[in-house]
């Protein structure tokens, strides 16, 4: 496979965003868009060539799509376009936007990440409605978590429609803390995070050797075991946890009404407050996906028993928004 060109001016990012007929700030969209495909993803991407957006309506048309864009299929996008990496970051952004969930601000944000396989992922910033700011997951967490609940080794760059604001910094601080990853914008092109992150507030500063990719595997077991197949999922996404600071694990499985499960796994942030709870990860993988609120059907929760801080009350309160009827099941584990 050639390498992509990744130059990237600001000329280019707009001509790729004015191209596609797309504001990144504050644009009108349904309360939850489903899945873009046809008419709509024509109207979202119109610049981009039949061939394209014939790989994304296969895409998209698949149940078990996640917001990830594999790389043959991004590959094959760049081909098609004439784009390089960086540039089809930008062009994306409208696909991810659709997704937004936004009812407090009616701020729309989409956000596309680059994995170091190849691989891109979607996110879209979600308001959780009738509760407090700080339950809401910005687009670049979205994303990042996306990737992040895929297994991706690290993140080369994330593609956004305006400079992160400070908290999103300091969540990308969090996946590398070297500052090499790229924040590409349509207003000043493409920038290592440490250019606008500048002596930050690192893992390495409490003594950590590296961030939160490559994703860990913690020895985590039920206390006591169970046939339930949403306990056993919820597991997996706490053994999967990053909790360096707390040394609480913890994950949540969602099971939507088509029967798929998304989980999400607790990642934890140096600085704390931008800290993503696992059922707020799990929700940007049901939004991905393509599922409202409404299609929430069961929530597990499983956490360390005795574990400095418990996910319980936050994920009862965030739920209570969303899927008021739903009642959580809790499974304590151990190491």
């Amino acid at each position: 496979m050639a390498p992509f060109p990744t130059d990237l001016t600001r000329r280019d990012a707009l001509a790729v965003l004015g191209s596609a007929a797309v504001g990144l700030a504050a644009r009108n969209f349904p309360s939850f868009p489903q899945q873009a495909s046809g008419d709509r993803l024509d109207n979202l991407l119109p610049a981009f060539s039949e061939k394209s957006r014939a790989i994304l309506r296969r895409l998209l048309a698949d149940p078990n799509y996640s917001g990830q864009i594999p790389v043959a299929s991004a590959f094959a996008l760049s081909q098609h376009e004439n784009f390089g990496p960086e540039k089809l970051l930008l062009a994306l952004l409208p696909l991810a936007q659709s997704y937004s969930q936004a009812p407090i601000s009616n701020f729309h944000v989409g956000v596309i990440v680059r994995g170091a396989s190849g691989a891109l992922y979607t996110g879209a910033n979600i308001e959780i409605p009738g509760q407090c700011l700080g339950f809401s997951v910005h687009a670049e967490q979205a994303a990042l978590a996306n990737a992040y609940m895929h297994s991706e080794s690290a993140v080369i760059a994330v593609g956004v429609g305006g400079a992160p604001c400070g908290h999103c910094r300091q969540f990308i601080e969090e996946m590398s803390p070297d500052g090499d990853i790229l924040i590409v914008t349509p207003q000043n092109g493409t920038r290592k995070l440490s250019s606008i992150l500048p002596e930050p507030f690192s893992p390495k500063d409490l003594g950590m050797t590296k961030g939160a990719f490559p994703v860990p595997e913690a020895n985590l077991s039920l206390v006591k075991d169970s046939p339930d197949a949403l306990a056993h999922a919820a597991l997996d996404a706490a053994r999967k946890a990053y909790a360096p600071y707390s040394k609480s694990p913890s994950g949540v499985a969602i099971r939507g009404a088509s029967g798929r499960i998304y989980r999400g796994s607790y990642i934890e942030n140096v600085a704390f407050n931008p800290s993503l709870s696992p059922l707020q990860v799990a929700l940007a993988g049901l939004i991905a996906a393509g599922e409202p609120y409404s299609a929430i059907q069961a929530v597990t929760l499983v956490e360390v028993d005795g574990a400095k801080i418990s996910q319980k009350a936050a994920t009862e309160a965030v739920l209570g928004a969303v899927a008021p009827k739903v009642k959580m099941q809790i499974f304590p584990a151990r190491a």
